[in-house]
Parts: structure tokens; C-alpha cells; sequence
């Protein structure tokens, strides 16, 4: 029944302390671990975003923790951590050893046994600090001189290579801009990709108002193009409807209509829309307009455009 109702780790935690393999004190020792290497990671990120869910409370419920003084420490292993930048930048780099020689000169014989058995470049420094029960900054620390040496290579895992790029890399070959249309006519949405693909930009057309919220929430578009007069949904509805939701808190929205009249901007402007495109439009017009709201991912600041 527990491990219905909590999240597996902590299923598993109690699945030990039923079978009598770890007691209640080594219980709370490994969940207040547990806390601390995601505070740690949470409090290392550079940006993100975060949303609340509901869930069942963790239950039963082994102890508790007050965040402040978890706050405070975790804080300056972060700070410590810092230190190590840029030879060693992540819990989940692994370790190598390239120069033994060296390195069994420089160290007492168990340290070194310990480290040839570990230091392979396939286990983690987080892997590592809880097979030698130490803490993760002071054992990033000793192996710091080194690394820094070169006689220490500290591995990418296969994760850390796919979740970040190199920085030349992302310099000239950027993520392509995508724009999601939302518009009831075909010949509109295929305009507009005939208009913008040639530049690089990704096109998704839907004309169901109500598929418009399904695209939207599973692309994550950088720019939104929306139709005001459509059936069933208009759209100063779907633009006030995304204007909840704070992923597209910031979303560029440009709203299209066949007409030029100043109570549907005052309309659009209320709902939250960033600008206006009458149609029919150019070209030029509709890619100054995105170019304006998008200046980062301009054709003239990427690679392999017109």
C-alpha cells in the first residue's frame, strides 16, 4: 500500500525499514541525504521554471526537517562548490585517472587503492561521495588539485552530453524559432509558412480553436499568431485563456484580423495580445513584426538563411 501512495525512493526507504535492513536512525540519515542533494541541485540551477502539483502527502511520515537551516547550509556547500568552476562543474561528471604513476606517488596507499577501485570514469562524484560516505564538495575538493594537474579527467556522463551543448555550438547552430498559428482558414496558415519557413522558422498551423490550447502547451511556441474572428472560440478568448497559464506569461501573442477597426485592438490589447497584424499582409511586413519580439533568433542571426 506505500509504495502506492509515495513517490519509489521513499517506498523503498520504508520497504528497508519493514524487512529490519536499515534502522530508523539510518532511515533519517538517508532521506535528510536525500533532501539535501535536491536543495543542492535546485539551488545550483542558473534559471528555470516551477510549477505546483497536487499529491498525496508523503505518509507515513519518518521525520521532518525546518528548511531554514537546511537552506542556509546547503547555500554554502553551493557556494563552496562554485570554488571548483570550471574544472569541475557537475555532481554528475565521473572521475578518470590518467596519470597513475603520479597520482600513486602523491597519495597514501589506501587512498589510492579506494580511488583506481572508483575513478574508472563510469561512477559519478555524487555516486562516489555516498559509496565513500563523504561528503560531496569535500571529496570534489581533494580531487580538485588533480584535476586541475590533469592527472584527473572529469567524464561527461551520456545525460550531462545531450543536457548541455557546447557554447560553440549553440553559437551558430541555434534552436529554431517555432511560431504556432492559429487560424480558422487554410490559405492563411499556408501563407504564413510559405512567408517564414524560407527563413527558418518552424510553422505549426491549427485551424480548431480548441486543438489551439493542445499545440500550444506541447510545442511551447516562441510566438504566437491568432486569429481574432474564428468560431465557437474567438481570438481575444484564447489569448486571454494562454495569458493565464504562466508559461506564456511572456509568449509573444500577435493578433490577425480582416479588418481595421480600433475597438478590436482596444479589445486585444485588454486580453493581453503584444501587437496587431491586419490582414492581408506581406512578407516583409509579417517577419519585421515577429523580428521585433523574436531579435535574438532573426534570420540575419542565424546560420543557413536567406
Amino acid at each position: 500500500a506505500i509504495a502506492t501512495i509515495n513517490i519509489p525512493e521513499y517506498a523503498y526507504l520504508w520497504l528497508l525499514l519493514e524487512q529490519h535492513i536499515i534502522t530508523s536512525e539510518q532511515g533519517r540519515h538517508i532521506l535528510k541525504s536525500m533532501v539535501q542533494e535536491t536543495l543542492f541541485d535546485l539551488l545550483s540551477l542558473h534559471q528555470g521554471f516551477f510549477s505546483f502539483k497536487l499529491s498525496t502527502p508523503i505518509t507515513p511520515q519518518l521525520t521532518s526537517y525546518p528548511i531554514t537551516p537546511l537552506l542556509l547550509s546547503t547555500t554554502k556547500k553551493v557556494q563552496r562548490w562554485k570554488q571548483l568552476l570550471p574544472h569541475i562543474n557537475s555532481p554528475r561528471q565521473c572521475p578518470l585517472i590518467i596519470y597513475r604513476d603520479k597520482l600513486s606517488a602523491d597519495l597514501p596507499a589506501g587512498a589510492y587503492q579506494k580511488l583506481t577501485q572508483w575513478a574508472k570514469g563510469e561512477t559519478s562524484l555524487r555516486q562516489l561521495s555516498r559509496y565513500l560516505n563523504r561528503d560531496l564538495v569535500t571529496l570534489s575538493k581533494a580531487l580538485y588539485p588533480y584535476v586541475e594537474k590533469g592527472w584527473i579527467q572529469m567524464q561527461q556522463t551520456h545525460r550531462e552530453q545531450t543536457d548541455i551543448s557546447p557554447s560553440w555550438e549553440t553559437n551558430t547552430i541555434p534552436k529554431q524559432p517555432s511560431i504556432l498559428c492559429i487560424d480558422d482558414d487554410l490559405t492563411i496558415g499556408k501563407t504564413v509558412e510559405a512567408m517564414l519557413e524560407p527563413y527558418g522558422y518552424n510553422v505549426q498551423h491549427v485551424q480548431q480553436p480548441l486543438a489551439a490550447f493542445e499545440a500550444a502547451f506541447t510545442s511551447s511556441p516562441d510566438l504566437i499568431l491568432c486569429d481574432i474572428a474564428m468560431p465557437k472560440l474567438d481570438g481575444n478568448q484564447i489569448c486571454g485563456m494562454l495569458r493565464c497559464s504562466y508559461r506564456f506569461r511572456l509568449t509573444p501573442i500577435i493578433m490577425l484580423t480582416g479588418k481595421e477597426e480600433f475597438i478590436d485592438r482596444v479589445k486585444a490589447t485588454m486580453v493581453g495580445s503584444t501587437d496587431y497584424l491586419t490582414k492581408p499582409f506581406g512578407a516583409q511586413e509579417l517577419i519585421t513584426l515577429i523580428e521585433k519580439y523574436l531579435p535574438w533568433q532573426s534570420p540575419s542571426n542565424r546560420v543557413g538563411t536567406p
